[in-house]
């Protein structure tokens, strides 16, 4: 019996259209502060960035500013031996990428650093635009714009 509607070609060989990769547009994940959660959100940010066609200079200028919010996050967001979390998220479009950095501890706090105060200033230097905002239930969220 002959069929009446047409099948979906799946991308079989004679196929008349194209296949094409379709990578997802956002990526993030949850990790514990700790020192050993810097270089795995630097690798996850840099791999993203990679797969979705970022430049060699801008990839540079993402992981140290990665870095510097995710350490941020790590040293001061929390009280020493109290437990906590950072989060990240990377979303590609078409002509720049979004990246975001938070955590869930104490936020901005009046008292001094141990550091030299220098991170956000370097954020604020590699990034195309920046901002931190407070949250809601604590803790901070630095956002970071890159062009492709």
């Amino acid at each position: 019996m002959p069929e009446t509607e047409p099948r979906p070609d799946h991308g079989r060989a004679g196929s008349l259209e194209p296949r094409v990769a379709v990578l997802p547009p956002a990526e993030g994940a949850t990790l514990p502060a700790s020192p050993a959660a810097v270089p795995q959100i630097r690798r996850a940010i840099r791999r993203f960035a990679q797969r979705h066609g970022a430049h060699p200079r801008v990839l540079h200028r993402m992981e140290l500013a990665v870095s510097e919010a995710a350490t941020n996050a790590v040293v001061h967001a929390y009280e020493p031996g109290e437990g906590g979390e950072v989060s990240y998220a990377i979303d590609a479009e078409a002509d720049e990428f979004e990246i975001v950095v938070m955590d869930l501890g104490h936020g901005l706090r009046e008292k001094p650093s141990e550091g030299l105060g220098l991170g956000l200033k370097l954020i604020a230097m590699l990034a195309d635009d920046f901002a931190i905002s407070a949250q809601l239930h604590g803790g901070l969220e630095v956002w970071m714009r890159f062009s492709r």
